[in-house]
């Protein structure tokens, strides 16, 4: 139990500015990526072609762009960071596994996993010390 307190108290105290930066701009990321897909809905079917005739399509369609728009918005500000990125895991697996069931489109591939890895990174991390849930937990 002391180990996971001196880590904490480690954490805490080498918090840099550099990894928040990054935390922010993941969440600006998916909140232009959520405004992109319901603003051009054309585009994210076009993107959902190959999963056209699975079953619950349409309802993986409404879900993407709402959870990259509120998921965005909430790691941005680093408010339930953790959450917020587990929502936005299956999209992302998703979007890597539609470049193998229909046609690859290298960059969208390569942006796909870049952001899962650094999604996979700030759930272990957290949100950092520059953050609402930090604020919020220093309050009580």
């Amino acid at each position: 139990m002391d180990t996971i307190k001196t880590l904490n108290k480690w954490a805490n105290a080498h918090t840099y500015l550099p990894l928040d930066l990054l935390r922010i701009a993941l969440g600006v990321f998916l909140f232009i990526k959520g405004i992109n897909f319901m603003s051009d809905s054309q585009m994210l079917m076009q993107l959902f072609k190959p999963l056209q005739n699975m079953a619950g399509g349409m309802l993986i369609i409404h879900y993407v762009a709402p959870a990259h728009f509120l998921g965005g918005i909430l790691i941005a500000f680093g408010l339930l960071t953790r959450w917020a990125i587990i929502s936005q895991i299956p999209i992302l697996i998703g979007a890597i596994a539609i470049n193998f069931i229909g046609e690859m489109n290298s960059a969208n591939f390569i942006l796909a996993d870049i952001t899962l890895l650094v999604c996979a990174f700030f759930i272990l991390y957290g949100s950092g010390k520059h953050s609402l849930d930090y604020y919020f937990k220093m309050q009580q």
